[in-house]
């Protein structure tokens, strides 16, 4: 009994560390495909203005910058 709560405990904390929380990474997501059909902020899963731009290619939509990312700056006046 001892044995199998072990392991069950090892298992747990196996499983909790796997899936451990990532913050968010605005960095890596600069830029948003915008647009009627994806809304505001849109589809934030480019890391440059190019990619973005390629996929808006043909399409109604066009690239901003990432809220998070365009937010997370701190000014120093």
């Amino acid at each position: 009994m001892r044995r199998t709560i072990l392991t069950l405990a090892s298992f747990a904390t196996l499983i909790a560390a796997s899936v451990s929380a990532v913050p968010a990474q605005a960095a890596n997501d600069r830029y948003c495909l915008q647009g009627r059909h994806w809304g505001y902020p849109g589809n934030c899963q480019f890391a440059s203005y190019q990619q973005c731009a390629a996929t808006a290619s043909g399409t109604s939509a066009y690239c901003g910058i990432n809220p998070r990312y365009a937010y997370s700056q701190s000014y120093y006046y």
